[in-house]
C-alpha cells in the first residue's frame, strides 16, 4: 500500500482541488484509491463536518475518518503531547487504510495565524511512511521565489532528492506564453525539477471559471440580507463591478456573471440590471450597499426580472467597504458545491501526468518502514486485542498505579496490583488517579500461602522448605512470579523500584529459559524520528561469548518480527568484514556464523561498524555483497558496554524515545522496568509483556 502525503509549499495553492483531481486520476487507472486529512483546518464560515471530507465524499463516494479538532492538535502541542497526537492520527488512517492500493492524505496549509504547520506536516509524513508530493502555486511571487520556496519546502522532508519526495504538482499557472514555457523558465532555476528524482507530476493551468463562487455564497460570506433569492444557488459570480458611473456608462458592463454592486438608492443602476436580465443577460445578482434600501415601487416595475431569477441581496457597509470585502473574500469551493466540486476534479484530473504515479502505485511496497507513531499505535491496539492479565509487584508504588488504570482504562491489559486496597486508594487519592473499575488490587499477605506449596514442589530438587518458600514469598515480585509460573497470569512487569536482578532471579528460578534457550537477554526499542530500531542486549549479559552472542541475535530477530519490526540483523563490532583483527572481531564473526547455522533464512552479518550497518551509502561501499549493510532494523552489541552506553547515547542525543529494556529468552514473559521509568514508559512495558505473551502462546 502507498500512502501519498500533499504538502503545500505556501498559501492559496488549493490543496483540496489537487486532491479531488489525483483521486479521480488514480481511480482511473483501476487503483482503490483513500482519502485522508489527519487535522482539520475549518474555514471561519464553516460548521460541522472538515470541508475537505466533505468535498471527496460528495464528488467521489469516498468516506474517511473525521479529523483531529484543530483545537485539540494545538492543546497537545502545547502541553508537550506531540506522540500522542500523531498515534491518534495513525489510528485514524488505519481505518481508511484497509485494503487499499493508496491514500491520498491532506497535509495542513500554513495560514497568517499558525507558524508551526510545516513541522506538523513533517511530523505527520514520517508517522504514515508516506511518499510526499509538493504542491505549489505561484500566486504573487517571482518564479525565482517560488522555486525557492519548492526547495525549502523539500528539505523539511529530506531535500529534493530523497527517494520519499517523489515531486511537485504546479498549480493556478498564470502564462501568456503557455504552460510549457512557464515550466521552461521554472527550470532555469530548478534545475532538478522534472528529472528522474524530482517528477513534475502536473501542470494546471489557471482558469477563472473554476473560481466562481455562487450568488448565494458570496451573499452569506458576507452576512448580506437577501431580499430576492431569485437563482443564487446556481447563478456564479465571475467577475465584481462596482457602479457608481451614469447608466450609459455603466451598460457596457452589464454581462453575463457580473455582480452588480451599487448603492441601494441608485434606481437607475437598478433599473438597467433589471432591463439587462429581461434582454437574456444572465447577471449573477444585485448587491445593494450603503444601507439605502431599494424604492420598494422601483422593485415592483424590477418584479419581471426578479421573476427571471435575478438575485438581490443587500449589505449595510459602503461602497469603498463592501468592494475591500468582496475582494478578500475567500473562493475555496464551499462544501456543498457539488457541481464546482466536480468541475474542478476533472479538470486537475485531465492535466495531471499520471503515468509516474499509476506504474508506482500499482507495485505494492516491499516494505513499510515502521514509524515511532505506527508502532506505538500497533503496541496499544495489538495488546488490546490480546486481553492479557498482567501482574505488577510494585502494586503501591504510584507511577505504577497510574499505568496500571492507564491500561486498564485503555483496555492495554488486564492489570493486577500487588499491594493493600487502602494503601493503593490513599495513593491514588493523593496523586488524583482515578481507579477505574476491573482493576485487581491482591493483598499479597492475603494470598502468599497458597503459593508455598507450589513453590516447594518446583524447588524441590534445591530443597526448599515451606518456611523458606514463606519468607521469600514475603517479595511481591516473587509471589507474582509463581502467579505466573502457575498461569494465573499472562506476564509480570517490574523494576519501578526493584533492581533488574530482582525481577530475574526468580523467573530464572521458577519460570526457566524459553526451549533451545539458554540464557535470559533483553533489547530496547529505539523509537527514532522515522524509524524503529532493536538495540540488544543492553541490560542483562556482560560480556557475553560467541555462543551466547549468537543466541541474543536470534532472541532480538525473534522479537523484532513480534512487533513488526523487519529482521534485518547487524552483528556491531569495531571492524567491518575482514578489515580489522582481534579477539573480539573474532568472536562478533564466530557469532555471527553459529546464528547464521542456526537460523539460515535469518538476514544477519556482521561483523559491521555501526555506520556500515545504518548508513546506505557507507554500507555500500564498506560491504557491497551484504544484505543488511546499510539497512539493519536490529543491532546486536559485543557486550553489555558498548550496548548499553551506545543506546543511552542515542536515546538522549537524538532525543529518541526508548521502549524496554523487553526481556527475552524466558518461557514466559518477564519484564523489567528502568527505575527512572516515566508512567508512558511503564504503560509501553505492559503493552510489549500482553504482547509477548500473546506471541508465546501462538
Amino acid at each position: 500500500m502507498h500512502t501519498l502525503f500533499l504538502a503545500p509549499t505556501g498559501f492559496g495553492g488549493g490543496l483540496n482541488s489537487i486532491s479531488l483531481g489525483l483521486i479521480r486520476s488514480l481511480q482511473a487507472a483501476g487503483l482503490k484509491v483513500g482519502f485522508f486529512k489527519p487535522i482539520a483546518q475549518p474555514f471561519p464560515v464553516d460548521q460541522g463536518r472538515e470541508r475537505s471530507c466533505i468535498l471527496v465524499e460528495n464528488t467521489l463516494s469516498l468516506k474517511s475518518p473525521e479529523p483531529l479538532a484543530l483545537e485539540q492538535v494545538e492543546r497537545q502541542l502545547a502541553n508537550g503531547e506531540l506522540d500522542l497526537m500523531l498515534e491518534e492520527v495513525v489510528s485514524r488512517f488505519q481505518q481508511v487504510a484497509l485494503d487499499k492500493d493508496v491514500v491520498i492524505v491532506e497535509g495542513m496549509v500554513p495560514t497568517t495565524t499558525s507558524d508551526y504547520t510545516s513541522q506538523i506536516n513533517t511530523h505527520l509524513a514520517k508517522s504514515l511512511d508516506a511518499e510526499v508530493i509538493l504542491i505549489a502555486a505561484q500566486g504573487k511571487d517571482s518564479l525565482k521565489r517560488m522555486a525557492e520556496r519548492i526547495e525549502i519546502q523539500a528539505q523539511q522532508f529530506g531535500g529534493a532528492k530523497d527517494p520519499k519526495v517523489l515531486g511537485v504538482i504546479l498549480n493556478k499557472v498564470k502564462s501568456d506564453d503557455g504552460v510549457p514555457a512557464f515550466i521552461e523558465r521554472l527550470k532555469e532555476h530548478l534545475p532538478l525539477l522534472g528529472s528522474a528524482d524530482f517528477q513534475l507530476l502536473g501542470a494546471i493551468p489557471f482558469e477563472e471559471e473554476l473560481n466562481a463562487l455562487r450568488t448565494r455564497d458570496i451573499g452569506e460570506l458576507l452576512g448580506a440580507q437577501v431580499l430576492h433569492a431569485g437563482e443564487a444557488d446556481q447563478r456564479r459570480v465571475k467577475k465584481i463591478v462596482l457602479c457608481a458611473r451614469a447608466v450609459p456608462n455603466t451598460v457596457p458592463l452589464l454581462q453575463p456573471g457580473v455582480l452588480v454592486v451599487t448603492p441601494g438608492d441608485r434606481d437607475d443602476i437598478i433599473l438597467a440590471a433589471s432591463l439587462a436580465s429581461l434582454n437574456g443577460v444572465k447577471l449573477a445578482g444585485l448587491l445593494l450597499c450603503s444601507d439605502f434600501a431599494p424604492d420598494p415601487r422601483i422593485l415592483e416595475l424590477c418584479k419581471a426580472a426578479l421573476d427571471g431569477g435575478l438575485p438581490v441581496m443587500t449589505v449595510t457597509t459602503g461602497s469603498y467597504d463592501t468592494a475591500t470585502s468582496l475582494f478578500a473574500l475567500n473562493k475555496e469551493t464551499p462544501a456543498d458545491d457539488v457541481e464546482r466540486a466536480t468541475r474542478v476534479t476533472d479538470y486537475i484530473a485531465g492535466h495531471l501526468h499520471p503515468e509516474f504515479l499509476h506504474t508506482r502505485c500499482s507495485v505494492p511496497r516491499t516494505e513499510l518502514r515502521l514509524s515511532p507513531a505506527a508502532f506505538r499505535y500497533q503496541l496499544v491496539k495489538r495488546a488490546q486485542d490480546a486481553n492479557k492479565r498482567i501482574v505488577l509487584p510494585e502494586g503501591n508504588e504510584p507511577r505504577t498505579i497510574r499505568a496500571a488504570a492507564i491500561c486498564q482504562e485503555r483496555g492495554i491489559a488486564r492489570c493486577v496490583l500487588l499491594a493493600k486496597q487502602a494503601e493503593v486508594e490513599a495513593i491514588a487519592r493523593e496523586q488524583g488517579i482515578k481507579l477505574p473499575a476491573g482493576l485487581e488490587i491482591l493483598d499479597p499477605d492475603a494470598i502468599a500461602n497458597r503459593y508455598v506449596e507450589p513453590m516447594c514442589e518446583m524447588r524441590k530438587a534445591k530443597g526448599l522448605t515451606p518456611d523458606q518458600a514463606r519468607e521469600q514469598l514475603q517479595d511481591t515480585v516473587v509471589l507474582g512470579t509463581m502467579m505466573l509460573a502457575l498461569d494465573e497470569v499472562d506476564g509480570l512487569v517490574s523494576g519501578a523500584v526493584h533492581t533488574t536482578a530482582n525481577t530475574i532471579r526468580p523467573a530464572l528460578q521458577l519460570i526457566k529459559t524459553a526451549p533451545g534457550y539458554s540464557l535470559v537477554s533483553s533489547v530496547f526499542f529505539m523509537l527514532l524520528p522515522d524509524q524503529v530500531l532493536v538495540y540488544g542486549d543492553c541490560a542483562v549479559n556482560p560480556n557475553p561469548n560467541a555462543t551466547e552472542l549468537a543466541e541474543i541475535a536470534l532472541q532480538s530477530a525473534e522479537s523484532a518480527a513480534a512487533l513488526g519490526v523487519p529482521q534485518r540483523v547487524a552483528m556491531i563490532s569495531y571492524s567491518t568484514g575482514s578489515s580489522g583483527s582481534g579477539a573480539e572481531v573474532e568472536k562478533v564473526a564466530e557469532a555471527t556464523r553459529i546464528a547464521q547455522e542456526r537460523a539460515p533464512q535469518l538476514a544477519i552479518d556482521g561483523p559491521l561498524q555501526y555506520d556500515a550497518a545504518s548508513v546506505l551509502s557507507v554500507g555500500r561501499q564498506k560491504a557491497p555483497n551484504s544484505k543488511v549493510a546499510g539497512q539493519a532494523t536490529v543491532f546486536i552489541f559485543p557486550d553489555l558496554n558498548t550496548g548499553n552506553t551506545t543506546y543511552k547515547a542515542v536515546q538522549r542525543n537524538a532525543n529518541c524515545l526508548s521502549v524496554g529494556p523487553m526481556l527475552q529468552g524466558l518461557a514466559k514473559p518477564v519484564n523489567d522496568l528502568s527505575r527512572g521509568a516515566l508512567v508512558e514508559d511503564i504503560v509501553f512495558t505492559i503493552a510489549l509483556t500482553a504482547l509477548q505473551a500473546a506471541s508465546q502462546k501462538a
